[in-house]
């Protein structure tokens, strides 16, 4: 079984970059004044966590899909 959490980049480098600039991008939105602010600290908080993602370069969910090689995927 993959460790999720491993500190091994699976994100090539055009992943890693859409990663920041949605995150980014989402983070942005997300600090725009809007009347529910509940959904402002959602947008904050997945924005960061999509940007970070891309920083270190690890994606859990690419992990659990694809495992540790990325050549064949789990889910047929």
């Amino acid at each position: 079984m993959v460790n999720a959490a491993s500190d091994e980049q699976n994100l090539t480098t055009m992943e890693r970059a859409a990663y920041i600039v949605a995150g980014l991008g989402l983070a942005a939105a997300g600090a725009k004044p809007r009347p529910n602010p509940l959904l402002n600290v959602a947008a904050l908080l997945g924005g960061s966590y999509l940007a970070w993602r891309g920083y270190v370069g690890n994606c859990p969910v690419k992990a659990a899909l694809f495992g540790p090689d990325d050549s064949t995927p789990r889910l047929r």
